[in-house]
């Protein structure tokens, strides 16, 4: 019995690396995905807009100055520069890919990325995390560019 246990053992280990590999498969997604993640999630806090979301919004909320964030970080533009098709920079000099789907055809496709950094940004430039509608709007905003 106990020769046999290193045996069930990999082959425990061998599932888990299987199912971990399934699960990175299930979570990578396309920025029509995250769409459709932002939807869902709008209409559960009944906020989607009718008419779904849009460009024209995601663009004034990509341009706008906001209030309630970082001073040295009021709009997106701050630091992704003055339209999403540019190269931005951090405010340590390092570049920023360009935010247009055209330039950086991968840039949405990680939600984990994805998350990852509108929380990171939307803290820092409104002082609080985005709402499913301001994700959904500014992500159909980088789809169009």
């Amino acid at each position: 019995m106990k020769r046999k246990t290193p045996f069930i053992l990999a082959g425990v280990v061998l599932q888990a690396m299987a199912l971990a590999g399934m699960t990175s498969a299930a979570l990578a997604g396309s920025p029509q995905e995250m769409l459709k993640r932002y939807e869902q999630q709008a209409k559960e806090q009944g906020i989607l807009p009718q008419g779904g979301f849009s460009a024209e919004r995601g663009k004034a909320f990509y341009e706008a100055r906001h209030t309630g964030g970082k001073p040295a970080t009021p709009s997106c533009t701050t630091c992704h520069g003055k339209t999403p098709l540019d190269v931005g920079q951090t405010r340590t000099g390092k570049p920023i890919e360009p935010m247009a789907l055209s330039k950086s055809p991968k840039r949405y496709s990680d939600p984990e990325k994805v998350e990852k950094w509108f929380l990171r940004n939307c803290r820092s430039v409104l002082g609080r995390e985005c709402t499913p509608v301001e994700k959904g709007d500014f992500i159909t905003f980088m789809i169009s560019q």
